[in-house]
């Protein structure tokens, strides 16, 4: 089911999961999950558009007919790879943790870290999805829905904020800054490109959340070189 609207920080499953307890159920769970894993590889080196059913069939060592009988199509192998992704990352349970903790610079710095866990898990499917949507209408369309429940997200763990974030700043004006700074751009700049760890990214962007919305100077670091 596509038509449902997460209300998750960044790019969450949408559709319903359905837990497998039968033999037959479970053979089919794990034939979504090698075909998935298969296309994901394949989708990362060749693109998206330029993989077929039959290159993931051969690749998964799965019938073509049984792909089409388990997914139906390419977008919904799409949606299994996000589902299996977001499943990993944990980032839905990380952001329910945010919205309960009382230190509103600790819920900042844990907005930092599923960023982080996401983007190290599984930046090459966001790029997936951006490449996919320029082509096919399906995919165009969850991918809208996808952004729309990640703003949803954001907003509602900045409001949890009010109060506490700097006086001069609207509501708006942080949610801008918040999707600015957590742009999957801005990770594959720093740490794809320009060699830093995850760790630092993780640290750099705590502290541009927790300045920007607080006011708050983060302690200062001794300079390292862009690999530590």
């Amino acid at each position: 089911m596509l038509d449902i609207v997460p209300v998750c920080p960044l790019y969450c499953y949408s559709g319903r999961v359905v837990v497998k307890t039968s033999h037959r159920q479970r053979q089919a769970q794990a034939t979504r999950r090698a075909v998935a894993h298969a296309a994901r590889r394949l989708f990362a080196a060749r693109g998206y558009v330029a993989t077929t059913i039959e290159a993931i069939s051969a690749s998964a060592d799965i019938p073509i007919p049984t792909i089409y009988s388990a997914f139906g199509n390419k977008p919904a192998i799409l949606e299994e790879i996000r589902r299996l992704w977001i499943a990993e990352s944990e980032v839905e349970d990380l952001y329910r943790r945010a919205l309960l903790m009382s230190d509103p610079v600790q819920r900042l710095r844990l907005a930092a870290h599923w960023t982080r866990r996401q983007m190290e898990l599984g930046y090459e499917i966001i790029a997936m999805y951006i490449e996919a949507a320029r082509t096919d209408a399906r995919v165009a369309k969850v991918w809208r829905r996808v952004l729309s429940g990640r703003e949803a997200a954001v907003r509602r763990l900045l409001e949890s904020l009010a109060g506490t974030l700097r006086s001069e700043l609207t509501l708006e004006q942080a949610l801008d800054i918040y999707v600015a700074a957590t742009l999957p751009e801005v990770y594959r700049s720093l740490v794809l490109e320009r060699g830093w760890s995850s760790d630092r990214y993780e640290a750099w962007l705590g502290d541009l959340l927790v300045s920007q919305f607080r006011g708050v100077a983060p302690v200062t670091r001794r300079l390292r070189s862009k690999r530590s």
